[in-house]
Order: structure tokens, then C-alpha cells, then sequence
């Protein structure tokens, strides 16, 4: 197989299309999300959020503007949202026990006008210390569904989501991000970018495996945790709109961006192409242990994508055209007719050798 992380040279993938379209959660997308528990009744929807009277720009903290803006609601309206996104988070932490729910209060609704999900930003304040966390709320979109669905099942993360017909709450993934972090961390003498350079790879790996596209920096956020003399660290996306929507392969390995170039000299600086492939292995034979551990619930998902359209008919045939030229397996690409089924051969052809040393995993993956 040629190796995903070419260290040879690093040529742009070019930029993900300007306007993804959202693509509507069909029935038995719908029935999976209730089977799992992830379709509840909320008593706020996006269309809800939507009826703000006027909006203030946001700054960060260095006084620049960001993509954020503060929203602004008539009393009554803004009453009722007050009252009911504390019910929300409620659902969110707390499987719905609202005990807990006198303390909390809403700060803020912030508006994303970036980007194609158009979020909003929910801040929640506790009243007797003053601490805050956020949520987001968006509209439903298949695309992300999907993607929320595969990162929660196959990467090292747990997703925290429900849907409630066209409207989508996620949790907030914390922090720092992507850009940020090399703007104002990779370069700080208690860095150590020799493990970065290692998680980099094995984050470009899992975007690669399960097909996960736009990974610029500012699309994902760097954990930094202490550990025993040092740190470790964990990249973690935040943005799953382009789950199998593009078609140009590159498009689904984060060290193509231009955005992440420093990311990418950091791993060519460090690592050499052993310690690549090794590293490799190591995110594939977790992502097997993954997909085993789950592979009914992964192959009711695949089934269910399978079946759907979540792309043109053009950016199929360049994808399928590109991965077969990749991997020089035009019989295993060739014939798929859905981004699904892509993804599902997908997962075949780069988790195989460690499928073939779980004989439980024989035939979950076929057509």
C-alpha cells in the first residue's frame, strides 16, 4: 500500500468546496438514531434561534474580529430560550435530570456566519461560581450525522450529540485550536513536538481511514495533557460537514492543507519514515479493535450509508477513480455507487491485514 503520509513532498490539495449542501436524514438514518438514542424530543429548535432581533460582532481577546457574533432577542422570546437551552444542557450532561438545573443560566448566543452548518453558540454559566461551558446547535445534516456517528465509533473519542428532526446539538469539544495552537504553541520551549509530530500522523491516519475531509487547522482542536515529565497530546476534530462529500483524495489527509504546513515540517523534522509507518500501524490496529468491538452497530451505520446519497455523482467518480488509483485496486473501488459504499471499502482496504487477524470481523464488511 503507498504510504498515506508521503514524506517526499507536501503539494496542496487545493480548498473543499465553498457550499456543501446539507442532505436530508432519511427514514432509516432517522430509525438508527433512535435506536441508539440519539433522536429526543428538545424544546428548542434551530428555527427558534433563528427569530434574533439584531447581532454584535465579537472580538477575541486580542481585539481582532472572529467569525462569531453575539445575538440579541425581544424579552419574551429571549425568556423563553433562557428557560428552555438550560433544559437542554440538561440533556446533554445529565441524561436529562433537571435537579440541577436552578444554578445554571444562559450568558450568551453567540452566531456562526462561517462555514456551511451556521451555528449557534450556547453559553451556560453556573450563577454561584461563575464557571461556563458551551454547546452548539445546528441544523441536521446527514453529512454530519454520518461523521459525528464514525468518529464516535472508530476514533478515540466519544461524540455527545442528539437530533431532534432538523435541528442537531453537540457538545463542545475542548481545546485548543488547530491554528491557534501553532500560532501560539508549537513553537514554546515546553512543546514537545516530537510527540505532536507522532499524534499528527496518527490524526491524519484516522481522517484518511474513515474518510473524513476538511481537516484544516481551524477545523480541529490540540489537547495538551500533562504527563509523567512531559506532556502528550490529543487532535481531535471538531468539523464533520465533509464527511465523504469531496472528491479529490487529498482532500481527506490533513497534511496536504496548506493551513497545517507547520504541522507537517514538525513531522518531517522529527520523525523519520519508520517511525511514520510505525505510528501508522498503531491508529490502524486501534481503529480494528474499534470497529470489532462495534462492528454491529458500525455495519447497521454502513448499511444505512450505503443506501443514501451524500455527494454528486461527479466527486464519486473522481473519488473512487483517485483511491483506486492510490491503493492500484481498481476491482475493489471501481463498482461502488454511493460515497457509503466507498467508505466501506474504504475501511476494507486499509484495516484488512488487522481484520484478518479477527476472525469474528469474516463477511461484516461485504456488499
Amino acid at each position: 500500500m503507498t504510504n498515506p503520509f508521503d514524506i517526499t513532498g507536501t503539494e496542496s490539495s487545493g480548498k473543499p468546496s465553498r457550499k456543501k449542501p446539507a442532505f436530508r436524514v432519511n427514514a432509516a438514518l432517522r430509525t438508527y438514531l433512535e435506536h441508539h438514542g440519539r433522536e429526543v424530543k428538545l424544546p428548542v429548535s434551530y428555527q427558534d434561534l433563528q427569530r434574533y432581533r439584531y447581532s454584535v460582532p465579537l472580538k477575541d481577546k486580542h481585539g481582532n474580529n472572529t467569525s462569531w457574533e453575539k445575538v440579541v432577542y425581544d424579552m419574551k422570546e429571549w425568556e423563553f430560550l433562557r428557560e428552555n437551552l438550560v433544559r437542554i444542557y440538561a440533556i446533554l450532561k445529565t441524561e436529562g435530570d433537571l435537579s440541577f438545573i436552578d444554578h445554571l443560566d444562559v450568558a450568551r448566543i453567540d452566531f456562526c456566519y462561517f462555514g456551511n452548518s451556521q451555528p449557534f453558540r450556547i453559553r451556560i454559566i453556573n450563577k454561584f461560581n461563575d464557571n461556563y461551558d458551551h454547546y452548539y446547535i445546528k441544523q441536521t445534516d446527514a453529512s454530519r450525522v454520518y461523521g459525528l456517528e464514525l468518529e464516535h465509533l472508530l476514533s478515540p473519542n466519544r461524540m455527545t450529540y442528539f437530533t431532534d428532526q432538523s435541528t442537531l446539538i453537540e457538545e463542545h469539544i475542548p481545546g485548543v485550536p488547530g491554528d491557534i495552537f501553532i500560532a501560539e504553541y508549537l513553537q514554546a520551549p515546553n512543546t514537545n513536538r516530537i510527540r505532536l509530530a507522532k499524534e499528527f500522523v496518527k490524526f491524519n491516519e484516522r481522517c484518511f481511514v474513515q474518510l473524513l475531509g476538511d481537516m484544516r487547522s481551524y477545523n480541529f482542536v490540540v489537547n495538551i495533557i500533562p504527563d509523567i515529565e512531559d506532556f502528550q497530546y490529543r487532535i481531535r476534530a471538531i468539523d464533520f460537514d465533509q464527511q465523504s462529500y469531496e472528491g479529490r483524495k487529498n482532500l481527506y489527509l490533513p497534511q496536504f492543507f496548506k493551513e497545517n504546513r507547520p504541522l507537517v515540517d514538525t513531522v518531517l523534522q522529527f520523525l523519520d519514515k519508520n517511525s511514520i509507518a510505525q505510528y501508522q500501524a498503531e491508529e490502524r490496529t486501534m481503529m480494528t479493535f474499534r470497529l470489532v468491538s462495534s462492528r454491529y452497530r458500525i455495519k447497521a451505520l454502513l448499511d444505512i450509508m450505503s443506501a443514501d446519497h451524500i455527494s454528486t455523482p461527479e466527486k464519486l467518480a473522481q473519488l473512487k477513480t483517485e483511491l483506486a488509483a492510490h491503493f492500484n485496486n481498481a476491482e475493489t473501488f471501481g463498482k461502488a455507487k454511493t460515497m457509503g459504499q466507498l467508505v466501506k471499502r474504504q475501511l476494507k482496504q486499509t484495516l484488512q491485514k488487522n481484520l484478518l487477524l479477527v476472525p469474528k470481523t469474516k463477511g461484516r464488511f461485504d456488499d
